[in-house]
């Protein structure tokens, strides 16, 4: 994953370190958008969403793959996992070929809440009712322009805080505490 810099800032510097690679950047005000696909034959429509994103003003980091030596999708699934956890991006995206694997991944991990949409309706129920902080897209089975759709579905839902959803929620996360014990 290649290093970036972003140099606009209003906000504290963070730094994300992947397993090497180093980033640094300052947080916007704005949704800042880690992204991040396992597939490099995916990177085409990956393009298209992210330039999607940028023109209607959201600052993407980019966590790639870049390059065409394959990549695990568990590791896309890790890097965005991490901006989410180390508070490095306000919402997370990934794309996969068909998304069942990255997701399973990510939610591997404690504080994710990630599911796989393939509409617009679920992408932002899934935030309003179950506060869900990662989209996964499947690049096969999502064209890129109901793809566009879903994202802006995602990025424009809000968790309700209704009381049956936080009671949901919370339950949720009592569990996630449970089995996250050694």
């Amino acid at each position: 994953m290649a290093d970036k810099v972003f140099l606009k800032c209003s906000a504290k510097q963070k730094r994300f370190d992947n397993g090497g690679s180093v980033i640094n950047f300052c947080v916007k005000v704005t949704d800042l958008i880690a992204f991040a696909q396992a597939h490099t034959n995916e990177r085409g429509y990956v393009n298209m969403v992210i330039s999607e994103r940028r023109e209607v003003g959201h600052e993407v980091f980019d966590l790639g793959t870049h390059s065409t030596t394959a990549v695990n999708y568990q590791d896309s699934a890790e890097a965005v996992a991490t901006a989410l956890v180390k508070g490095l991006a306000d919402r997370r995206l990934l794309v996969c070929g068909s998304v069942a694997g990255v997701s399973i991944a990510t939610n591997k991990i404690p504080g994710i809440r990630a599911a796989m949409c393939h509409d617009t309706y679920t992408a932002h129920q899934a935030v309003e009712h179950d506060d869900m902080n990662v989209l996964c897209l499947g690049a096969r089975v999502v064209g890129a322009s109901l793809a566009q759709e879903i994202t802006t579905a995602f990025l424009a839902a809000r968790f309700s805080g209704e009381e049956r959803h936080r009671r949901r929620l919370g339950k949720v996360l009592a569990t996630e505490a449970r089995f996250s014990r050694t």
